[in-house]
């Protein structure tokens, strides 16, 4: 079997030669049949092999091959080798210098990666290097074309039919934008072809373990369907990409680009799911030393949310959305910088980049509270969800030695879990199985948009907000919490009211995210600062977090809504929340009951009066 390096060289021949025509350089990237174990990438050649190969081309100045000996001249080193520093090694004749170049340069494109050019809509034409290809070009990847990135938003705005595929080639061509950035702007920081490649690695494969319709399977079906299970997405990720790995024999590819299998594979596991495990000391991570702590902060940001993710889906949400994005990441890669803290490094920017970041944030939670959280997709994905619980137990997945899996477990193998996608909804939808006929209506009542019905939103004091373990009561204390004033009996009961509760903040629940960003000034770029909020702008938010909770009736008729929105401002009445913003209309007889939502009423009578009587002065 050739050699990769030859099969790459024969390429290039045949693509020079006129008779062969114009071929894109594309074509020959997923040809990589295995590395010839007799054969060495240029990458890792060391001096001495630079040494034999400018010998054999006819360099054969003994100070040459000593200065390339002495100043550690290796493979690796090629791609930033300038003639100045060919100059300041010590060899004094610029023609000799040249030509020594020459000889690297054509030594450097006979063995060039050949990338891939991806069309993207968001950041054009980017490139793919042949092992990122590799791992796109697998069943584990591929399946992710098939998951809507957001899940039921799709059913409410028209264009959001982008998937996780897309978002995933974005966030691994940001990874390598950013990493690049910060290797060219500082090479004191050592940052590897390796680091370059991890890191794009793990943009590219962070959303793996996603299920169907995304956030809705792991946010909403599996803590209904395994009750306490902690199970997330990231776990998923990181077992997919074990298995994409194994699978389709992906060890060699990475060993021939470079990679070292157990430090690397734990660097790129460890940026999608955080440390694997954390046994008390101060660097939990083994991926990579404490030196290189700022590329943990590339794809998932645990510092602060600034990550390559959120940037993707900022921009690739709002484009199909059709809503406008306020944050310009662009900025923020041109004015990256690391800095030590504490002795450990972070990725900071200029302070004067201070108010995008929070506009950056502020963007997040617009996109949250007009399409993330609209109450329509919400209440199609509890719709889904539902269907999916009937079906759960009816649904099986055939699995690693023909074990059967059913949609809750199907993720415990990743054999059986490739085969789980948005594509379940038409399976339970077009089947005539009597055991999916509950599931089946409920996703026939989506598609006629005969939706459960919204009774309104309301928000809970500061400091009593609504503990997880008490969701599952929720629908209970709406039933019970009789109307004050006489209501027809519509016979509503527990099961028919949906709660949803949504905790909305700026991604670190109460805290500002903000406090955790380091910056630097213009007059010291190495060292790093705070800035707090009051040294910005009034006008910022005083809380980062609130919690919003709004009710669903599964009865459609009109009686059951009217009652149904009683009981509901009834309930927000005993429970202290805030008076829902059409209480005054579907319940004017109850909402002067409770004396807080009617404070300021009269001062507006009052005002209105005044307005009143002014404009028919000014009338005379």
């Amino acid at each position: 079997m050739s050699s990769p390096v030859k099969q790459s060289a024969a390429k290039r021949a045949r693509t020079d030669s006129p008779a062969d025509g114009f071929r894109t350089p594309e074509k020959g990237v997923s040809e990589w049949q295995g590395a010839d174990p007799g054969h060495l990438h240029l990458r890792h050649w060391d001096a001495e092999q630079l040494c034999d190969f400018v010998r054999r081309r006819g360099f054969e100045e003994p100070e040459v091959l000593s200065l390339f000996r002495e100043n550690q001249v290796t493979g690796s080193v090629l791609p930033y080798l300038t003639e100045c520093h060919l100059k300041e090694m010590g060899i004094g004749i610029p023609g000799l210098r040249l030509k020594l170049l020459h000889c690297l340069r054509k030594l450097e494109q006979n063995h060039m990666d050949i990338m891939k050019v991806f069309n993207d809509p968001i950041h054009g034409h980017i490139e793919m290097h042949p092992l990122l290809v590799r791992i796109i070009d697998t069943p584990q990847f591929q399946r992710l074309r098939y998951i809507k990135q957001l899940g039921g938003t799709y059913y409410v705005f028209p264009g959001a039919s982008h998937n996780r595929f897309e978002h995933s080639l974005g966030v691994g061509h940001l990874a390598g934008r950013l990493v690049r950035a910060l290797q060219e702007r500082q090479p004191e920081l050592d940052i590897s072809q390796r680091d370059i490649l991890c890191v794009q690695i793990a943009g590219l494969c962070h959303d793996l373990g996603h299920g169907p319709f995304s956030h809705m399977f792991d946010g909403r079906f599996i803590p209904l369907a395994k009750p306490g299970s902690t199970w997330k997405h990231e776990q998923a990720s990181v077992k997919m990409f074990d298995y994409l790995i194994a699978s389709n024999e992906l060890e060699p590819v990475m060993e021939y680009y470079g990679l070292k299998l157990s430090e690397d594979t734990m660097f790129i596991k460890e940026q999608i799911a955080g440390p694997t495990k954390i046994d008390g000391c101060s660097w939990p991570y083994h991926g990579r030393t404490k030196e290189k702590s700022f590329l943990y902060e590339i794809v998932a940001n645990k510092r602060n949310g600034i990550d390559v993710d959120k940037w993707d889906y900022f921009a690739r949400d709002c484009h199909h959305l059709g809503i406008q994005n306020n944050f310009d990441y662009e900025r923020f890669i041109k004015f990256a910088r690391v800095c030590t803290v504490d002795n450990e490094k972070y990725i900071c920017t200029r302070d004067k980049e201070v108010g995008n970041l929070y506009d950056m944030f502020h963007t997040r939670n617009c996109l949250h509270r007009r399409a993330y959280q609209h109450k329509v997709g919400n209440i199609i994905e509890t719709m889904i969800t539902d269907a999916f619980l009937k079906a759960d137990k009816h649904i099986t997945i055939k699995g690693s030695e023909g074990k059967e899996y059913h949609l809750s477990t199907a993720m415990e193998d990743m054999e059986a879990y490739t085969k789980l996608t948005d594509d379940i909804f038409l399976r339970i939808l077009h089947s005539d199985l009597p055991e999916l006929h509950e599931a089946r209506e409920i996703l026939r009542k989506i598609e006629c948009r005969d939706l459960y019905k919204y009774l309104g939103e309301t928000q809970s004091k500061e400091g009593k907000e609504i503990k997880q373990e008490q969701y599952d009561k929720l629908p209970a204390e709406i039933v019970a919490s009789t109307p004050l004033t006489n209501s027809p009996d519509a016979g509503l009961k527990a099961e028919d009211f949906v709660v949803d509760v949504i905790n909305m903040d700026y991604g670190m629940k109460e805290k500002n995210p903000i406090n955790n960003v380091r910056f630097y000034c213009k007059s010291d770029i190495t060292q790093a600062i705070k800035i707090t909020k009051e040294q910005v702008s009034k006008f910022l938010p005083e809380k980062f977090a609130e919690q919003l909770i709004r009710v669903y009736c599964k009865k459609t008729d009109e009686k059951s809504i009217d009652v149904a929105r009683k009981y509901f401002i009834q309930w927000c009445m005993n429970k202290d929340f805030t008076k829902p913003r059409d209480g005054d209309v579907v319940a004017p007889e109850l909402t002067p009951m409770k004396a807080e939502w009617n404070l300021g009423k009269d001062d507006n009578n009052q005002h209105s009066d005044d307005h009143s009587r002014a404009s028919k002065s000014l009338a005379f």
